[in-house]
């Protein structure tokens, strides 16, 4: 049978107005004007709120898959996350035009981090699977944690409200959190059929290679082969936490004591909480919610189709993959 690419399938972008440093009205411009010069059908739909976005996402997923299309995410790793969650959930492929910050997922795949340069990429890109982590049914494509790493992530949008989106407004809020005091997760965790109690700082799972080599951990070689990377901090003072951050920045933290780290493909992890509590605050790519506990955690059996240079699977073949696992 002859198979037939993404290149004359319609765009549905997602804009999310408050991602990057640029203009989103000039974003937005930008793509539409390099979208109608190739001849693409499109459609670019720019939200103003986060709260809008995964619905929008659902919707333009569904439509999408009605058309033979797909949906590109235009902003940071959060608002890609909730288009990768929309994708996966009705089996078609999306693309994606990075505006955010540290943009790991996109860089991860060679994805261009200038707007035209993305745009062109996308026009000339074929669907190849990405794995996908899942944390209680939610998709993550970068990393899921609960603990401390949440608070950072709270105090560093905190911060980029007040002082603008950068890294070095990241690392200072990574910082100042950190010198704060933060009590100790109860956490008993379920893996190949062994139990155990801890007590940890943070429980941080991976699902991004370039994020796990930047921070000097061994377990990057095992992601995207079936399996993701926990991360578990021992009890430490606040300026061992500190002493953490840095070994990080410098690419060393599998160096520390304090780090236990290891590869798993499921686990169930429950968490000790107040009495009357039956959720617990937890971070997927960037982005807080309130999950129920347990917490199940492992790789989805479902890869993401995800537009990339250089990939070689068909329309046919990704549609007819998506469709056998849904």
């Amino acid at each position: 049978m002859r198979h037939s690419s993404f290149h004359d399938s319609p765009l549905h972008v997602l804009l999310n107005a408050a991602s990057g440093r640029d203009d989103a009205q000039a974003t937005y411009a930008l793509i539409g004007q390099r979208l109608a010069e190739s001849g693409r059908r499109y459609r670019i739909e720019m939200v103003q709120r986060g709260a809008d976005i995964p619905r929008t996402a659902q919707r333009l997923a569904s439509q999408a898959t009605a058309q033979g299309g797909v949906i590109v995410a235009a902003g940071g790793d959060g608002t890609i996350n909730a288009v990768a969650q929309a994708a996966h959930d009705a089996g078609c492929p999306m693309g994606v035009l990075p505006q955010g910050t540290f943009n790991y997922f996109s860089r991860t795949h060679g994805i261009p981090q200038d707007t035209a340069a993305a745009v062109s990429a996308l026009l000339n890109a074929q669907a190849q699977p990405v794995q996908v982590g899942l944390i209680n049914n939610r998709v993550f494509l970068v990393n899921a944690s609960l603990g401390l790493y949440p608070e950072l992530l709270e105090d560093r949008e905190a911060y980029k409200q007040r002082f603008g989106r950068s890294r070095i407004v990241a690392l200072f809020a990574a910082g100042a959190t950190l010198l704060r005091e933060h009590r100790q997760l109860r956490l008993r965790i379920e893996r190949g059929g062994a139990v155990r109690d801890v007590r940890t700082a943070t429980l941080f799972v991976g699902n991004n290679r370039l994020q796990l080599q930047q921070v000097g951990l061994p377990e990057a070689r095992g992601i995207e082969h079936g399996r993701v990377a926990a991360v578990m901090l021992k009890p430490t003072s606040t300026w061992g936490l500190v002493r953490l951050m840095w070994n990080s920045a410098l690419g060393k933290l599998s160096e520390a004591d304090e780090v236990e780290s290891f590869q798993f493909q499921h686990m169930t992890v429950q968490p000790w909480l107040p009495y009357g509590a039956r959720r617990v605050k937890v971070a997927t790519d960037g982005e807080i919610c309130l999950m129920r506990a347990p917490l199940e955690f492992r790789v989805s059996p479902r890869p993401l189709y995800l537009l990339k240079p250089g990939a070689v699977v068909t329309r046919t073949e990704a549609v007819e993959h998506a469709a056998a696992h849904l």
